[in-house]
């Protein structure tokens, strides 16, 4: 093995190539077990299944239930993986220090920038959306919400990781309880018979109209990207390990509860839905939850899910400005940054990488307003492959990883992942096979678009970042 190589940086911190912890990169671990369990449960909760799934459910019936336990489970596969190399090395870099340790810098420099780009988007997109889901309620400029939501969230991120936290419960509470809530009405109505909807609701609509596959297995197939779009930052409890109280314990039951997380929240939410209300009543772009309210005779539905999804926008943004400036802080330490985003605020918040986030969020809020154009929606649409990406790094890195170890070449981790490589090649396979179909489906394809340019982009960067000053990018890797 080679030995350890430590960069001291401006701001008197240390990074280590391995064995790095919260305290040895300059954060407080103040994310407590009852925390990191709802950052988990609300990174899996978001508008892909409050808004989204309504176009599912129009493409593929009540199949989309079996597309939902499908991806749930690549997505188990993919935290699995997650967490054995996090209980390996827990750190706040988390997928991007992975892919330097596993693949090589570039690919660290990679991860790290694409995941930083896919977090501004996000936050952009979502805080666009939370200022027009406010006009639900009262007619205010968007431009006025969104200046609002940005710079409440950014001083919450600012102030301690510990309020971050708790705020984030908060949202990811407010989306869980709708949730149940709406699994036990229509629980309810299925068993007692009340509300508008009692005479008609039954278990039978999940085959009745048309079959289960009513458009084909191959319409199923298809609805695959969106369904995965729906999980994006799930692995977001991966950013959060460096700050975590007890990480090596929280961590690991965080991860365990993705099955049951998705078993309820997204398969047994949908498979109320459907047999309250038949599959065939739903379409495109009408949330599925306002719809079967408005059927079950409850109008305040309406105004429950707009609240809902305004706190789930809001979830995501904040999210959003907690990894971005954690990103940008691992890519500095590595000398794959500017220096200046290594600065923390002394409560142990990366100062410089988040302001200039949600400056970006702000910037792209004000574009989006004044040129609501193709342009723009090309660089949204890359959010999915480049969340994605992450996905890929994390599995690809877990393979690495576990050959390695079985070989005694690394320590082994506390927390591994069960089948060894296996699960991670099904689900490397799976994931390529989502992007092939997003490259087939027109209203999809567009996603794809700006991969090549973003690549050419960060290649060119790091070509100039070597050239000049190439003895930052060296990164000790273990033989």
């Amino acid at each position: 093995m080679t030995s350890l190589q430590v960069d001291k940086h401006h701001d008197g911190n240390e990074a280590v190539a391995h064995g790095e912890t919260g305290e040895g990169e300059g954060y407080q671990r103040g994310l407590g077990a009852r925390q990191i369990q709802m950052i988990a449960i609300g990174g899996a909760i978001g508008t892909g299944l409050f808004l989204g799934a309504g176009k599912g459910i129009s493409k593929a019936g009540p199949s989309l239930i079996l597309a939902y336990a499908i991806a749930g489970l690549v997505i188990f596969f993919i935290m699995r993986a997650l967490g054995e190399l996090l209980m390996y090395r827990p750190v706040s870099g988390s997928f991007s220090e992975y892919a330097r340790e596993f693949i090589g810098p570039f690919a660290g420099f990679v991860t790290g920038w694409t995941y930083w780009l896919f977090w501004v988007v996000t936050g952009i997109t979502e805080v666009t959306a939370a200022a027009t889901y406010m006009t639900f309620w009262w007619h205010i400029p968007q431009w006025l919400s969104a200046l609002v939501f940005t710079l409440v969230l950014y001083g919450v991120n600012l102030i301690s990781v510990k309020l971050f936290g708790e705020l984030e419960f908060w949202f990811s509470m407010v989306k869980v309880t709708a949730i149940v809530g709406m699994i036990l009405i229509c629980a309810g109505i299925l068993t007692l018979g009340f509300s508008d909807a009692g005479d008609t609701a039954s278990m039978t609509h999940l085959w009745d109209q048309g079959g289960f596959f009513p458009h084909g297995i191959g319409s199923t197939l298809m609805t695959l990207q969106m369904v995965m779009f729906a999980f994006l930052a799930v692995e977001l409890v991966g950013v959060t390990a460096g700050e975590a109280k007890d990480a090596k314990t929280v961590l690991p039951k965080a991860i365990n509860t993705v099955p049951w997380r998705i078993a309820v929240f997204y398969v047994g939410a949908l498979i109320m839905i459907l047999s309250v209300v038949p599959w065939t009543e739903f379409q495109p772009g009408v949330s599925p939850f306002v719809y079967a309210f408005q059927k079950m005779g409850l109008g305040i539905g309406a105004a429950i899910v707009n609240f809902v999804v305004l706190t789930a926008a809001l979830s995501s943004c904040n999210s959003g400005m907690y990894s971005t400036g954690r990103m940008l802080r691992d890519l500095a330490l590595n000398g794959q940054g500017p220096k200046f985003f290594t600065k923390l605020t002394k409560t142990g918040t990366p100062l410089v990488g988040t302001s200039v986030s949600a400056g970006l969020m702000m910037v792209g809020v004000w574009i989006n307003y004044q040129w609501p154009g193709d342009a723009f929606n090309y660089v949204v649409s890359f959010a999915t492959i480049s969340g994605m990406w992450a996905w890929f790094i994390i599995l690809f890195c877990q393979i690495r990883y576990r050959l390695k170890a079985d070989r005694g070449l690394l320590p082994e981790s506390t927390f591994k992942a069960p089948g060894g490589i296996w699960p991670s090649i099904f689900s490397f396979v799976f994931l390529i096979g989502v992007v092939v179909m997003m490259g087939i489906d027109k209203d999809a394809r567009i996603s794809l678009y700006c991969a090549p340019l973003w690549a050419a982009l960060l290649a060119v960067s790091y070509w100039v970042l070597r050239r000049r000053n190439p003895q930052n990018l060296a990164f000790a890797k273990r033989d």
